[in-house]
C-alpha cells in the first residue's frame, strides 16, 4: 500500500473585480472560505486559491453555480 497521497485536483479561483461580498461561498464552503467583516472570502489556508479536497467538490461547484456575480471558478491544480 502506497504512502502518496494525492494533491486535490482542483482549485478554487475568486475573481476580485466581480466579487461584491454577499457571502453565500463562506457558507457552502466553511471549511475553506472565511469571510471578512464586510462579507468578502478569505481563504482559510492563506492561499489566493485554495486547494479543494475531493470531499468537497460537489459543495465547491455548487458555490461556483450559485455565485450571484458569477466570481467563482474551478481551476485544475497543477
Amino acid at each position: 500500500m502506497s504512502r502518496y497521497r494525492a494533491r486535490p485536483t482542483l482549485r478554487l479561483h475568486i475573481d476580485w473585480t466581480r466579487c461584491d461580498g454577499r457571502g453565500l461561498c463562506t457558507e457552502l464552503l466553511p471549511t475553506a472560505l472565511d469571510r471578512d467583516d464586510w462579507g468578502y472570502p478569505l481563504t482559510r489556508d492563506g492561499s489566493r486559491e485554495p486547494e479543494i479536497p475531493d470531499r468537497l467538490e460537489a459543495d465547491a461547484r455548487a458555490a461556483v453555480r450559485l455565485c450571484p456575480r458569477l466570481a467563482l471558478a474551478l481551476r485544475p491544480n497543477s
